[in-house]
C-alpha cells in the first residue's frame, strides 16, 4: 500500500504523537508498505535538509501551544503530491490543519481516510483563555464534525473509545495502543549517564519524563518530595522535558525547599530516552490526562518499574507489582514510591517482560494498523 500520514506534529518536535507516528511509519515500512508524511514546516528543519518521503507545508505556531504548528497553505499542493504518489489510504493524526487537508486529499482522490484520536481535548481547555472560551460541548461538536466522512477511527485506549462513543461518533472504532520500538530504547544506552548528571551509582533516583505543562501534574510529585526525601536518604527526582511551565515548577521546587533534590534536565531526544529510563530506579507520573501514555510502556520496556496515576489503561498495564503500581491520591503515591525504593534497586525480571513486550511492540502495532487499513479499504471499495 501507499499510505499518506497527515499530521501537524512530527520530528524534530518532541511529543508522544510524533513518536507514535515515527513508530507507525517504521513498522509499516518493515511490512513492505510505502509511507509518506505530510506535515508542517519546522524552524529546526532547513528547506535544504533531505527528508525522504516527508513533505512539509508552510506553517506558523499554534495559538496557546506555541511549540506546536498549523499550516496556512498547501491544500492543492498536497493533493497534487498525493495524486503522483497514488495513495491508497489517508491516515490523519490531527484534528487541525493537516487533518483537514488530509480529508480533502482523500475526497479528491476517492480513497478512504481513517483517523487516530490522540488527545483528550477536554483536559486541555484551560489553554484557551483559561477555559472561558471553549467548553466540553464544543469539543464534542468539533470532534463529530472532524470525524464525519472518515471510514474508521483508531483509539489508543478504551478510555478514548468510550469518550468518542459518548460524543456520538458512529464510525468504526478500533482500540490499537501505540507500540514502541524496542531496539531504539535498548541500542543507545549510555551507561555513564548517572556520572554525567552528578549522581552516585547508589543514589536513589526517580524519573518523570514528559512535556512540562500543568496537565502532566508534575507539581503533585514535587509536593511529595519533602516527605519523600525525609523517608529516602539522598533521593533525587529527575524531571526530563521542556514546556510552558518549566520555570513555574523550578520556582515551586525552591519554595518547597527541595531544589537541591530535583534536577530539571530539559528536553531529551528520543534517541536518549532509553538511557534515562534505565538510569532511574523508578519512573513516576501523576498525570491523569493520558490517552495512553507512551512513557509508561517505554519505561517498562527498559525494565524500570513505574508508579503512575490509576486509570482504565494503567490499571490493566500494571496488573502486577512486578511491573509497577497505580495510585489514586497523594498519600498513596508517596507510599508506593517509598515501598519500591525501600526494597532496593530492582528491575523487572526478563521472564515477566517477554509476553508484555510482544503485546506493546512496534511490530504488533504495525500489524494491527495494517489489518485495519485492509478492512477499511475493502469496505470502501464495496460501498
Amino acid at each position: 500500500m501507499n499510505i499518506g500520514i497527515f499530521t501537524d506534529t512530527y520530528f524534530p518536535q518532541i511529543s508522544g504523537v510524533a513518536t507514535s507516528i515515527q513508530t507507525l511509519k517504521n513498522s509499516l515500512e518493515n511490512l513492505g508498505h510505502s509511507v509518506f508524511i505530510f506535515t508542517t514546516t519546522d524552524p529546526k528543519v532547513s528547506s535544504n535538509d533531505s527528508e525522504p518521503n516527508v513533505f512539509r507545508f508552510g506553517s506558523v505556531p499554534f495559538i496557546s501551544f506555541t511549540d506546536r504548528r498549523v499550516v496556512y497553505r498547501g491544500l492543492f499542493h498536497a493533493t497534487e503530491i498525493a495524486k503522483e504518489l497514488k495513495l491508497d489510504i489517508v491516515h490523519t493524526q490531527t484534528e487541525f490543519s493537516m487533518g483537514w487537508i488530509g480529508k480533502y486529499v482523500a475526497k479528491s482522490l476517492k480513497i478512504p481516510v481513517i483517523h487516530t484520536y490522540h488527545t483528550m481535548y477536554e483536559d486541555y481547555l484551560h489553554y484557551v483563555l483559561n477555559g472561558h472560551l471553549l467548553k466540553p460541548v464544543h469539543v464534542k461538536r468539533f470532534t463529530r464534525a472532524f470525524l464525519h466522512h472518515t471510514k474508521g477511527v483508531v483509539a489508543p485506549s478504551l478510555r478514548v473509545k468510550t469518550t468518542l462513543e459518548s460524543y456520538g461518533v458512529k464510525q468504526p472504532i478500533e482500540i490499537i495502543p501505540t507500540g514502541i520500538e524496542l531496539n531504539n530504547l535498548n541500542d543507545s544506552v549510555n551507561d555513564s549517564l548517572r556520572e554525567e548528571l552528578g549522581l552516585q551509582s547508589d543514589t536513589p533516583v526517580i524519573l518523570t519524563l514528559s512535556r512540562i505543562s500543568m496537565e502532566k501534574k508534575i507539581s503533585r510529585i514535587l509536593e511529595a518530595m519533602p516527605k519523600l526525601t525525609d523517608s529516602i536518604k539522598g533521593l533525587v527526582l529527575i524531571v526530563a522535558g521542556d514546556g510552558p511551565d518549566l520555570k513555574t515548577l523550578q520556582n515551586e521546587a525552591k519554595d518547597l525547599g527541595v531544589a537541591d533534590s530535583v534536577k530539571f534536565i530539559g528536553a531529551v531526544s528520543h534517541e536518549k530516552v532509553g538511557s534515562y529510563y534505565r538510569m532511574a530506579d523508578l519512573f513516576v507520573s501523576a498525570s491523569d490526562t493520558e490517552a495512553q501514555g507512551l512513557t509508561y510502556i517505554e519505561a517498562m520496556a527498559t525494565g524500570t518499574k513505574c508508579v503512575v496515576f490509576s486509570g482504565e489503561y494503567t490499571d490493566r498495564l500494571f496488573n502486577t507489582p512486578e511491573y509497577g503500581r497505580t495510585f489514586t491520591d497523594h498519600e498513596e503515591m508517596y507510599q508506593e514510591i517509598v515501598n519500591y525504593l525501600q526494597e532496593g534497586p530492582g528491575k523487572i525480571k526478563p521472564e515477566f517482560l517477554e509476553d508484555k513486550l510482544e503485546e506493546i511492540s512496534a511490530d504488533t502495532f504495525g500489524e494491527k494498523i495494517e489489518k485495519f487499513y485492509q478492512t477499511v479499504i475493502a469496505d470502501y471499495q464495496l460501498s
